[in-house]
């Protein structure tokens, strides 16, 4: 065992992925977090919560999220914004892979919710690898001097937007919605060689081998054609973010991970949480709760207790 090696890998920083964080750091476990964007998941995109346990006034889903992980790396977690794009998980030691490096743990707890989507946009699946992605850092690099798009309103949308303008020649921003979700001020919007279309909607991927052009249709039904090098989806659904487990751990027929009651999946040390899961209410609250007994899982599997443990205080 080396330094390098984690107690605990948590994948996701949503309110499970930083529930959990809390409790393993907590417990004196050595926590990694990996988290795709602090700007991403169903809560981040949250306008108003007034309804989580302990709030005496609403507070916008990304000062809550940003409350979860002051504490997780308050309690002694450390926090990666880093996407995590393949796992090994059969042997003892777990490991994750980010296109920078890969990290190894003696547990593993899945916490990537579920704003997945299927390929719904015509040629998006048949162009996949060839022209479209759904990852800029993994991809920025083979765009260098070209033309891309990047499809979606939110912040995470505008940031890999912003990468992108460091390797493409023009990058196109196209939101499906008239205003992004970003405050007008947002420094990536002022990148000269960044151009904003707002109110259109990608509505097929065109090309030979690789993608050349996007047809795009207004909401009031106007079309037009751009064309593209590239195309970089930003746009989310309500399936589970499982592709990076390639299949590693037993899903159900809606994608969902199956766990049992204390959050252990299909893979020993291996344990999930949240969304992702196959749960039928999907609330913060509950993603919480989630995230605490997977921590607790965690903590048993990796020091043996027959029993767990549920405080560490003093």
């Amino acid at each position: 065992m080396t330094d390098s090696l984690y107690d605990v890998i948590i994948i996701g920083g949503g309110p499970a992925g930083l529930s959990a964080a809390q409790y393993t750091a907590r417990a004196k476990m050595k926590t990694l977090v990996l988290d795709k964007s602090s700007s991403a998941g169903a809560l981040a995109f949250a306008s108003l919560i007034e309804n989580y346990p302990g709030l005496d006034k609403p507070l916008p889903g990304p000062e809550l999220l940003a409350i979860f992980r002051k504490q997780a790396v308050g309690f002694g977690a450390e926090y990666v914004e880093a996407q995590v794009i393949g796992v090994s998980l059969a042997g003892e030691i777990k490991e994750a892979f980010t296109m920078d490096k890969s990290y190894q743990a003696k547990s593993l707890i899945i916490a990537t919710g579920s704003m997945g989507r299927k390929a719904t946009i015509k040629g998006e699946a048949e162009f996949l690898g060839r022209g479209v992605s759904y990852c800029a850092i993994c991809d920025a690099a083979f765009f260098r001097g070209k033309t891309v798009c990047v499809l979606g309103d939110s912040e995470e949308a505008v940031k890999e937007a912003g990468l992108l303008s460091r390797f493409a020649e023009t990058v196109y921003l196209i939101s499906p919605s008239k205003e992004l979700k970003v405050s007008s001020d947002n420094p990536t919007l002022a990148i000269q060689n960044l151009k904003v279309i707002t109110g259109q909607s990608v509505t097929s991927i065109e090309g030979g081998e690789l993608v050349e052009k996007v047809h795009l249709r207004e909401v009031g039904g106007a079309e037009s054609t751009l064309d593209m090098d590239g195309v970089f989806v930003y746009l989310h659904g309500s399936k589970p973010v499982i592709d990076f487990l390639q299949g590693s751990v037993e899903v159900s027929e809606a994608e969902c991970i199956m766990t049992n009651k204390m959050t252990e999946t299909s893979l020993p040390g291996v344990f999930s949480a949240g969304d992702v899961t196959c749960t039928e209410v999907r609330q913060v609250v509950i993603a919480a709760a989630q995230g605490c007994i997977a921590a607790l899982s965690a903590e048993q599997y990796v020091f043996h207790r027959k029993r767990k443990k549920y405080d560490w205080h003093g």
